[in-house]
C-alpha cells in the first residue's frame, strides 16, 4: 500500500505568547452575537434563498434576539440588494437591530452598498480586503504598502460617500476584515488593523470592529486563541476596538475555536445557525450558545422552540440538520444503549425542580429548547431493560417490578434482533400487550367471583376457565383473592406453581381509572414467569395476572 504523501505539510507555526492568560479564564458573559446566515450561509447552498425566503430568515432571528444581522452582499447581487431595500422600505427591521452588509475595498461596490441602505437607522459596514502572503502573492501580486493601501482608501471612500446616511441620521458603524487573518502573519494584521483604525478615527460612542476572520481553518483552537490574545495586547486603541471572531471548520474545531477564542478577549462572535456555510461550514451558533447555557450563562438568544427554528433553516435552505448535531439533532437525546437508558431513568427519577440540572447523558433539560421526552429513549437491540421500562412508564403508566423489566426488556431486545430494526414506543406497547395482557391459551378466564366471609376467614373462590380448550369449573380457597385463585386451579387439575411476587398500581386517577396488577409466579422446579392484567377492578386484575403468568410459563 502506497504511504500518504504526508512530506508535503507542514506544521502551523505556533504564536510567541509564552505568559498568555486565556488558559486561566471563564466564559461568564455572552458574547454580540451577529448572525451572517443571509450571507455567508446562504452564499454556500446550491440553491441560494430567494427574497422571501430571506425575509421569513431574518424574522426568525429578529425573533430568537440577534441585534447584527448581515443582510448580504448587495453591491454583488440584484437579489440581496432587493433585499436590503425590502428590509428598510417595508420598515421590517426592528429598533435596536442593526443590519450589516459586506463589500469589498472597491470605490463603485461602496457606492452601490450606500445606495442600497438609504433609509436604515443602524449600519455596520463591513469592509474586507484579503492579507495573507499567498494571497498577496498569487491574487494580487502586490506587496504589504499597496494592501495597507487598498483598506484605507476604502475606509476613506466609506467616509465620503457614507457621510448622506449620516446626516440622514443614521448611526453607521465599520466593521473591518484582514480576511485569511488567521494565515496572514500576525505583525501585519496589526498593522493594516491599525492604519484602518487610524483613518475611521473611532469614538467610545461608535467603536470599530475589527474581525479577525479564521477564514480557512488552518491550526488547532490553541493557536488561534493565542492569535487573538495577541492582537488584542497589541492594538493601541483596544479599548475603542471590538474583536469580533469569525470561524471556519474546515478542521472540525470552530466552536472550540470561537470558545477559546472568547477565552483570548473577544467581544464579538459572527456565526451561522447550525452552522452553514461554504466547504465545512461556519461557526454554529446555536452550540456555542446552548453550551453557554449548560455552564449557566444567559446566551441572550431564545432557542426555547429549537424544533420550529430547525424547521424554518431546513426549509428555507433545503439543508438538513444532521440527526447528531449538537441539541438540534434528532437523536441528540435519545440513547440506544441499555446502560445508558437506565442511568438516564434513574437520574431523571432524582431530579428536582429546585437542584442543578444534574441527569446523566443528557447535559441540558430538552425542554428548556422545546424538545419532546418521547425523544429521549428508543429503542434498538442495543437497548436494556431500563430504556423499555422508561417507554411504559412514560407514555403508558406501567411501572414495571425491576424484575420484569429484565424480563421484558430482554423479550424486546430479541424482537430487535429478530427485526434488525429499531423499535419505536408503539411497537413497545403493542409487543407488551402481545406478551402480557393479551394471553389467553393455553388458559381463558371466562368469569370469576370471590366471597369474603370475614375476619380471619379464608376467602372463597369460583372461577370458570377454559385450560387447553377444555371448559372447568374450579373452586378454591386462600388468604385472599390471588392466593384462593391459585387453589382452585391446582384443584381443578392445571399445573402446580407458586406465587412469587405481586405488585399493583393506579394506571390513572378517578373513578374510571384501570389498575394494573404484575404477578411472578414459579413453576415446581422451573423458572420463574411474570404475568400483567389491567381491569377497573383491582382484584380482576389480579386474577388476570396470574393467568398472564401461567400462560407465559406454558409456552
Amino acid at each position: 500500500m502506497q504511504k500518504a504523501p504526508i512530506a508535503k505539510y507542514r506544521p502551523f507555526p505556533p504564536v510567541d505568547l509564552p505568559d498568555r492568560k486565556w488558559p486561566e479564564r471563564s466564559i461568564t458573559a455572552a458574547p454580540t452575537w451577529c448572525s451572517v446566515d443571509l450571507r455567508d450561509g446562504n452564499q454556500a447552498l446550491a440553491v441560494p434563498m430567494n427574497v422571501e425566503q430571506k425575509l421569513e430568515y431574518f424574522d426568525m432571528l429578529t425573533r430568537i434576539g440577534f441585534k447584527e444581522i448581515e443582510v448580504g452582499f448587495p453591491s454583488a447581487s440584484q437579489t440581496e440588494f432587493d433585499f436590503c431595500r425590502r428590509l428598510i422600505e417595508e420598515d421590517r427591521i426592528p429598533d435596536g437591530v442593526a443590519i450589516q452588509i459586506l463589500c469589498q475595498c472597491r470605490e463603485d461596490l461602496i457606492v452601490r452598498s450606500v445606495e442600497a441602505l438609504r433609509g436604515a437607522k443602524n449600519i455596520i459596514f463591513h469592509l474586507y480586503n484579503s492579507t495573507s502572503p499567498a494571497q498577496r502573492k498569487h491574487v494580487f501580486g502586490m506587496e504589504k504598502p499597496e494592501i495597507v493601501a487598498i483598506a484605507t482608501r476604502a475606509v476613506e471612500w466609506l467616509r465620503e460617500h457614507g457621510q448622506p446616511l449620516v446626516d440622514a441620521g443614521a448611526n453607521l458603524r465599520l466593521e473591518y476584515s484582514p480576511e485569511s487573518f488567521s494565515s496572514t502573519e500576525l505583525e501585519f494584521s496589526l498593522e493594516i488593523c491599525e492604519a484602518v483604525t487610524d483613518v475611521w478615527q473611532p469614538t467610545p460612542e461608535n467603536k470599530i470592529i475589527l474581525n479577525l476572520p479564521a477564514t480557512v481553518e488552518y491550526a488547532t483552537p490553541n493557536v488561534h486563541a493565542d492569535q487573538i490574545e495577541w492582537m488584542c495586547r497589541r492594538l493601541t486603541r483596544r479599548d475603542l476596538s471590538i474583536i469580533s471572531l469569525h470561524t471556519h471548520n474546515d478542521r472540525g474545531t470552530g466552536i472550540a475555536a470561537t470558545e477559546l477564542g472568547l477565552l483570548a478577549g473577544a467581544d464579538r462572535v459572527e456565526g451561522t445557525l447550525f452552522g452553514a456555510g461554504e466547504r465545512t461550514g461556519n461557526l454554529d451558533i446555536v452550540t456555542v450558545a446552548l453550551n453557554m447555557h449548560t455552564h449557566g450563562v444567559d446566551p441572550g438568544l431564545d432557542f426555547s422552540d429549537i424544533n420550529a427554528i430547525r424547521e424554518v433553516c431546513e426549509r428555507c435552505t433545503r439543508m438538513d440538520v444532521p440527526a447528531r448535531q449538537p441539541y438540534a439533532g434528532e437523536l441528540v437525546f435519545t440513547a440506544f444503549s441499555g446502560s445508558h437508558q437506565d442511568a438516564i431513568k434513574k437520574s431523571w427519577a432524582a431530579q428536582t425542580p429546585d437542584a442543578p440540572w444534574d441527569v446523566l447523558y443528557i447535559p441540558i433539560d430538552p425542554q428548556d429548547i422545546g424538545r419532546n421526552y418521547r425523544a429521549i429513549i428508543r429503542i434498538n437491540s442495543q437497548s436494556g431493560k431500563g430504556g423499555v421500562a422508561y417507554v411504559l412508564e412514560k407514555e403508558h403508566g406501567f411501572q414495571l417490578p425491576k424484575l420484569m423489566q429484565k424480563e421484558f426488556g430482554k423479550v424486546v431486545n430479541d424482537l430487535a434482533d429478530r427485526t434488525g430494526m429499531e423499535i419505536n414506543v408503539d411497537e413497545v406497547y403493542k409487543t407488551f400487550e402481545q406478551e402480557y395482557l393479551n394471553r389467553d391459551a393455553p388458559l381463558r378466564l371466562i368469569s370469576f367471583s370471590a366471597r369474603h366471609r370475614g375476619s380471619g376467614q379464608p376467602v372463597e373462590a369460583k372461577a370458570e376457565v377454559e385450560w387447553r380448550g377444555k371448559r372447568l369449573n374450579v373452586r378454591g380457597e386462600g388468604n385472599g383473592p390471588i392466593a384462593a385463585f391459585v387453589h382452585a386451579l391446582r384443584e381443578g387439575g392445571l399445573p402446580d406453581f407458586e406465587l412469587i411476587s405481586y405488585h399493583e398500581h393506579s394506571l390513572g386517577q378517578g373513578a374510571d381509572s384501570k389498575a394494573v396488577s404484575y404477578i411472578q409466579i414459579k413453576m415446581n422446579g422451573g423458572d420463574g414467569f411474570f404475568g400483567a392484567g389491567v381491569d377497573t377492578n383491582i382484584e380482576l386484575a389480579s386474577i388476570q395476572g396470574v393467568v398472564s403468568a401461567l400462560n407465559r410459563a406454558q409456552t
